[in-house]
């Protein structure tokens, strides 16, 4: 992989990764009309890294929210004060998402193993998240169930919807976002959940790699182009999707979705 791949590697990774088209079929795609190879061994180093970069991306923009989430999770668990129980409940619904979501993905893993990677899937996957889109935008009513509403079976349901995102075509955002909505909690309430949740998700399957993980064959200037490519890129999809849902303007990723599907089935 030369400097120019890894650029491009790194940018669709980053831009695609919180956005609700499916950042695992994108970059199985473009190593394929890019015929970039990538040893087996090397891989799941690589991919493990880019994800770091995107959590990395989340964190930094999402700074503000987590300083005062993790304050008020301390300041709960030493006075027990009311002002700080909401964020207290949140960050253990987002420990119970996550265990569910490395239990369900080991699971989903062992049965599905490389299967699910050939264009038939992928592209079948991509064309049910576009109309999971089209559901969410026109379909599914704004929920008005909020943080403080949650209870530990959403943080169950939450995590399996998400695990449903190693499937690739299968978008992580669409899948938490439909999830959330269908148990009628509000956008906002559901984004924000959503993008918070990857951090430990990420986390967990990073740490759930490291046995499996080889030393990468791709030279250290591609791999930190592709970080730096794939932080950068990470940062302003998160903030360009945000504003777009606020907009209500999903119908465009569905579209994108299922015309992607649909040429990945038929053509590649």
């Amino acid at each position: 992989m030369n400097w120019w791949q890894a650029l491009i590697i790194g940018f669709i990774q980053g831009i695609s990764e919180f956005m609700p088209i499916s950042c695992t079929a994108l970059m199985l795609l473009a190593q394929r009309i890019l015929n970039i190879s990538i040893e087996n061994n090397s891989k799941l180093a690589f991919e493990t890294f880019l994800h770091i970069a995107s959590v990395l991306a989340v964190i930094v923009y999402f700074r503000h929210d987590l300083h005062k989430i993790l304050h008020d999770f301390i300041i709960y668990i030493r006075t027990k004060e009311d002002q700080a129980q909401t964020n207290y409940r949140f960050v253990l619904l987002l420990i119970m998402s996550t265990l569910v979501t490395l239990l369900a993905a080991k699971t989903l893993e062992s049965i599905m193993g490389g299967h699910f990677t050939n264009s038939v899937t992928i592209g079948f996957s991509l064309i049910i998240t576009g109309f999971s889109l089209v559901l969410i935008e026109h379909g599914l009513n704004d929920g008005t169930r909020r943080l403080k509403m949650l209870n530990w079976k959403d943080g169950i349901i939450i995590g399996i919807g998400q695990a449903l995102s190693l499937i690739p075509g299968i978008s992580r955002t669409g899948s938490t976002l439909f999830t959330a909505l269908c148990l009628g909690i509000c956008k906002n309430t559901a984004l924000r959940y959503s993008f918070l949740l990857s951090i430990p998700v990420f986390l967990g399957m990073t740490l759930l790699k490291i046995p499996d993980l080889h030393y990468s064959q791709i030279s250290f200037p591609s791999l930190a182009t592709a970080f730096i490519s794939s932080f950068i890129f990470a940062l302003i999809g998160i903030k360009w999707f945000i504003s777009m849902l606020q907009n209500t303007k999903l119908t465009y990723f569905a579209f994108f979705c299922i015309g992607l599907g649909v040429i990945t089935w038929k053509f590649i």
